[in-house]
């Protein structure tokens, strides 16, 4: 089994907030950060709403000249990193860097730098381009900026799995620490894709709702109205430590990292498995790992990105894992709140899942009003609720077949 792994410090810079308590109040309230898209005008659009963060000034984590040489998703990787390790309270003097690794998730990378240099290219020709094209655009550039700026030397990447790829970051993390590669990883994952090409896509392959006269009630998760998702922009955070690292320090615990489970569909690049298989399968292997019983798992929070397909295969996939149990565990979409992060996704959820455990609340499912017949599980239709969570599961289903499921626990000594 290795050492035990825990989570010291977390960040959100999401649509309902940035930090804790502002996202954790604005997710428990069940407030939306949905609304229309500013990032570009995007009229002649079918969808025109996007989860987008607001009032984000890079300046406040990273100085100027820095950040003009970085995307979107960059700054977002880099004031989330800022805000963790600062939540952390870890003092890099002290520890050994070559032990400090970076692992983040990112489905998409840097696509609005790769749009706004195709212009240039197209307008000015190939001399015009920007010598910081490349390095502003590479996926790694999210993970390789935070190692840099903090001098962590151990193993950095980014793991790109579509949706599911913030779960594998924070996963392979968790088996870094716990093989004794490392005493603290950085991990988590950050997005930035709500730029003209990718909306255009999303569109085109009519993946997203098209609500957008309701803005604040176009994600509704398991609701027989759904009409695909929101796509949303942010970053989400954790430091993970061993536990023998984090006591050596005195570092508060936010919980425990217990389970990884990894499977895929191997069946279509976009549709999941026909009978949710792929799903049931990570979630397994995730009990399996965490040594956990079905029965003990408390709150889901789901992949539930408001797809007609994707939520009604999910519920199926929890009832083939659970049973009867399944219709005792909460289940819960934030994703109706913040929107659909891609490849930032699972960090979020992560932190979500945590806060759930802390706080003795478990946010609601928005705009599940009328219930999908075939979506028939506790979602926390609406309003939060008080309940003692101790085990908590995160599932991210990406395209191309990729299930990811995560186990945190309630840290007991």
């Amino acid at each position: 089994m290795g050492p035990r792994v825990v989570v010291t410090g977390m960040s959100v810079i999401s649509p309902v907030g940035t930090g804790l308590e502002d996202f954790w109040s604005n997710l428990a309230a069940g407030r939306s950060g949905v609304g229309p898209v500013t990032r570009f005008n995007a009229e002649g659009y079918s969808t025109r709403i996007a989860a987008e963060v607001k009032g984000f000034v890079p300046e406040e984590y990273i100085d100027k000249k820095d950040a003009r040489r970085m995307d979107r998703f960059t700054q977002f990787a880099m004031a989330a990193a800022k805000l963790a390790i600062a939540d952390a309270a870890i003092d890099f003097d002290t520890v050994n860097r070559d032990r400090v690794g970076v692992i983040l998730g990112s489905g998409i990378g840097g696509l609005e730098t790769l749009e706004e240099q195709h212009k240039v290219l197209m307008s000015r020709g190939p001399g015009r381009i920007s010598p910081f094209f490349i390095p502003m655009m590479i996926v790694n550039m999210g993970a390789a900026q935070v190692a840099i700026s903090f001098g962590l030397r151990g193993c950095s990447l980014i793991t790109t799995s579509a949706c599911a790829s913030s779960n594998n970051a924070i996963g392979d993390s968790f088996r870094l620490l716990q093989r004794g590669e490392a005493d603290v990883m950085i991990c988590g994952g950050t997005e930035a894709p709500i730029t003209p090409m990718a909306m255009a896509g999303f569109c085109s392959m009519k993946a997203m709702t098209t609500r957008n006269e309701e803005p604040q009630k176009a994600s509704r998760p398991f609701d027989t109205e759904r009409d695909g998702f929101v796509i949303g922009e942010g970053a989400g955070l954790l430091v993970l430590e061993t536990l023998d690292h984090a006591r050596g320090r005195g570092a508060k615990i936010y919980g425990e990292v217990v389970g990884y489970g990894n499977s895929c569909d191997a069946y279509h690049i976009t549709a999941p498995h026909p009978e949710g298989r792929g799903g049931a399968q990570s979630m397994q292997l995730a009990l399996l790992d965490a040594g956990i019983k079905p029965e003990e798992v408390d709150y889901i929070n789901a992949h539930g990105t408001s797809t007609p397909l994707g939520d009604k295969l999910e519920t199926m996939a929890i009832k083939q894992v659970f049973g009867a149990h399944a219709y005792k565990i909460a289940v819960g979409s934030t994703k109706s709140m913040t929107g659909h992060l891609l490849g930032a996704a699972g960090g979020l959820e992560a932190v979500a899942c945590l806060m759930t455990m802390l706080k003795g609340v478990i946010p609601p499912t928005v705009n599940l009003d009328s219930p999908d017949p075939e979506c028939d599980l506790d979602y926390v239709p609406n309003q939060a609720r008080k309940a003692r969570v101790d085990v908590a599961m995160s599932n991210s289903f990406g395209f191309g077949g990729h299930n990811v499921t995560l186990i945190f626990k309630r840290f007991m000594q």
